[in-house]
């Protein structure tokens, strides 16, 4: 007997057939491909407030040219220009050759990265990179000077505008590219310039020798990934002097952290930085694990091996396969030629240079086995709790509502960088159903806090075990063992903009710097901003996140309006926090000041030197206009 449904679904089926003909075929060209699916080319788009952020690629496909001039000794010196938006970049490298300056920007897999001869160990090999960039902008410039003369050409969204012919030209040789990333695809976006420092500042360790002057500021780097872990970790923070070791293809610094709990690699193939590692990452790990092992002659857990450690390695490779069009994993197994394996070579070298040195510098190897004994102690100490804490964590996540997760999670989207997995973590019920009811339920979650969370200053690893709403955030992120397991890309503080939203931000914070500070330097944590006012008449609505926006959405809607002060995330509705945690997203990254270890941060804002914070607080005090039923009110 048929069912019912079959019989409606066949019906359906039915009225809904479409036709499939020649009419259905259509061809896209370079540009329109690249316009309709960005994120093939480029991972995600956003807005600037993630290091990974579409803007932050363009500016990347555009360097990795003038890194690779550099790399084939022409050019010591690459200039960047970002102001309101129009970012400008210039090398002094050979010059794109005239007669091909409009292909290379517009002729998909056009370059001269195809001929080996030329760039034995790029970065960018498929010809691709310099077309996205110009097909996302707006305007889109490219100058090309050599033998004395030059040649230039503009697009906008990557149609040819103007071409101008080849000209007698004084100018210095190399390539000045000029764009302006188009507003409809990037919305609301800026650059930040913490961001783009680190990306700079990692081009020349990797190239000592490169100068970058970026906005007037230059960056050189004489001693490379020594350098790196210098500028990243605080040198009080570090148990004992950086490990740098050198090969053909091959640079490695190591130390271990005084404070840091997980493991942090910061790994590079040709220049470019694999953020989410691959097999030469993998391969370092292995190898140093092997190299202590046998040079104590001890057989150590790995995790108590590598528990704390702060390293930097990058390889050089004949033309590295990757495991995505933005360059984030390495997938290639063989370093090309006649080369040995990714894996044998790093893990040889390791075993000869890495033993070598401890053999050497034996105060530097006496410091790593203690700090090795030390973990293997804490571990052990911490088995009995984690268990019990593991046991808990598992019997909340079937009987509370704590965690309201998503279908699919960083590990899932590694392979596809075009999407994002984040987790809000909100006070109270009234913010997490608000949330909860607007969010994208495939790729946002919601944890719940109950109250204030404890304040961790000081204490040790032990009490996330121990305190249930840590232990629940600590299982919901998938942090315990590494941060490899992170389960989202972003990890969004979402509170009340008042004085309790503020002081839960600060407490759950001071937990992720005293525990996983690795999440803020990764850039992992955001702070979500959510509107103030609403400022509506009978035709348009105005949200403003600042008591500046709200005059100025009084000025636009001149006529009687209406104004709302939203009090807490709880009084906005579902249907308006779609729109807030939607495309529109504001998120505020949080980041760490290099020049203050995490330690003195903590105790200042954290610790017990209450007049000193009373007088920081008082001298950056900022009084706000605040409006509370139709009046206007001082409030501190």
């Amino acid at each position: 007997m048929v069912s019912l449904a079959i019989i409606i679904l066949a019906i359906y089926s039915m009225k809904n057939k479409s036709t499939y003909t020649e009419e259905n075929i259509r061809s896209l060209d370079w540009k329109e491909h690249i316009r309709i699916r960005p994120g093939m080319y480029i991972g995600k788009l956003g807005d600037g407030s993630s290091p990974d952020d579409g803007i932050y690629i363009l500016l990347k496909e555009v360097l990795d040219n003038c890194i690779d001039e550099f790399v084939m000794g022409a050019g010591k010196t690459i200039e960047i220009s970002i102001k309101e938006n129009t970012v400008s970049v210039r090398d002094y490298g050979r010059g794109i050759p005239l007669g091909k300056v409009v292909d290379v920007v517009s002729k998909m897999n056009t370059g001269g990265k195809y001929d080996s001869r030329a760039f034995k160990k790029s970065v960018g090999l498929n010809g691709v990179g310099t077309k996205a960039v110009n097909a996302l902008s707006e305007k889109f410039a490219v100058e090309s000077n050599r033998d004395k003369e030059t040649k230039q050409a503009l697009f906008e969204y990557g149609n040819l505008i103007d071409d101008t012919p080849v000209e007698s030209s004084n100018k210095r040789r190399g390539t000045k590219v000029v764009f302006i990333p188009d507003n409809k695809i990037f919305k609301n976006y800026k650059y930040r310039k913490e961001y783009v420092e680190r990306m700079i500042k990692n081009y020349v360790y990797l190239n000592p020798g490169l100068t970058i002057d970026y906005n007037g500021e230059k960056y050189f780097s004489e001693n490379g990934l020594m350098d790196l872990l210098t500028d990243q970790t605080n040198e009080s923070d570090l148990l004992y002097p950086i490990i740098h070791i050198r090969g053909e293809d091959i640079e490695i610094a190591i130390s271990h952290s005084k404070t840091q709990y997980s493991e942090e690699y910061h790994s590079f193939v040709n220049g470019q930085h694999t953020t989410q590692g691959g097999t030469h990452q993998a391969a370092f790990r292995e190898g140093l694990v092997k190299t202590i092992r046998e040079h104590f002659g001890k057989n150590y857990d790995a995790s108590d091996i590598r528990k704390s450690i702060i390293a930097a390695v990058s390889i050089k490779v004949m033309e590295p396969v990757f495991e995505s069009q933005t360059k984030t994993k390495l997938g290639s197994t063989d370093m090309g030629g006649d080369m040995p394996t990714v894996r044998s070579y790093i893990v040889d070298f390791l075993s000869n240079k890495l033993d070598n040195f401890l053999h050497k510098n034996p105060s530097i190897a006496e410091s790593i086995q203690k700090k090795i004994i030390q973990a293997e102690k804490e571990r052990k100490e911490l088995s009995g709790i984690r268990k019990l804490a593991k046991d808990r964590a598992k019997k909340a996540n079937l009987h509370n509502k704590k965690l309201r997760d998503c279908r699919v999670h960083l590990p899932d989207l590694k392979k596809d960088r075009r999407l994002d997995s984040t987790l809000f973590i909100t006070e109270g019920d009234s913010a997490s159903g608000s949330i909860t009811k607007s969010r994208d339920v495939n790729t946002q979650a919601v944890f719940s806090l109950r109250g204030k969370p404890l304040n961790t200053f000081g204490m040790s690893k032990k009490i996330v075990y121990e305190n249930e709403e840590f232990n629940l955030l600590q299982a919901a992120l998938n942090i315990e063992e590494s941060l490899e397991d992170l389960r989202y890309n972003n990890i969004v503080i979402a509170t009340d903009a008042d004085v309790d939203g503020m002081h839960i931000r600060l407490l759950l914070i001071t937990f992720f710097l005293q525990f996983f500070p690795e999440l803020i330097k990764e850039g992992h944590l955001y702070i979500l901003q959510t509107p103030l006012f609403r400022v509506r008449d009978k035709k348009e609505t105005i949200y403003c996140y600042s008591e500046q926006e709200r005059k100025n959405a009084i000025n636009i809607l001149r006529g009687k309006h209406e104004i709302t002060r939203f009090k807490g995330l709880g009084e906005i509705s579902p249907d308006e926090f779609k729109y807030f945690i939607g495309d529109d997203i504001r998120l505020d990254p949080v980041m760490l000041d290099r020049r203050t270890t995490i330690e003195e941060l903590l105790h200042f804002y954290m610790g017990k030197n209450t007049p000193n914070r009373q007088k920081f607080i008082i001298n950056n005090l900022k009084v706000e206009l605040d409006y509370v039923e139709g009046n206007t009110e001082l409030v501190e």
